[in-house]
């Protein structure tokens, strides 16, 4: 079940131009506070906004499942969308640049999405 939300959030994302996909296994790593992370990036705020919505959209249609918890929607900068085992981070670009979340999970299975 965990690799199909991944592929949802992951299609879901790329549908809405969102770039450099990334979703990171976390399962081996004892301190996460999930089991993955699947994270992205968009240059304006608006379209954070949309790849948040096309997100749980596609969720609740494909997998059934309503977001636990959403935070940052009011500005658009960083949108975090919590499925439990998966966490959904979505980055204004230079947000995503500034933070660098994924070097601080830099020990994570790392894959990458790609639109085709």
């Amino acid at each position: 079940m965990t690799e199909k939300i991944i592929s949802v959030i992951a299609d879901a994302m790329l549908e809405k131009k969102a770039q450099e996909v990334v979703a990171l296994d976390l399962r081996k790593i004892g301190t996460a506070i999930s089991d993955h992370f699947i994270v992205c990036n968009a240059d304006s705020t608006t379209n954070v906004v949309a790849i948040a919505d096309n997100v749980e959209d596609r969720v609740a249609e494909k997998c059934g499942r309503k977001v636990i918890r959403c935070q940052g929607k009011e500005n658009g900068f960083w949108i975090i969308l919590d499925y439990g085992e998966v966490v959904v981070h979505i980055f204004q670009t230079v947000y995503r640049s500034f933070y660098r979340l994924e070097d601080l999970w830099a020990d994570a299975e790392r894959s990458e999405f790609k639109d085709e």
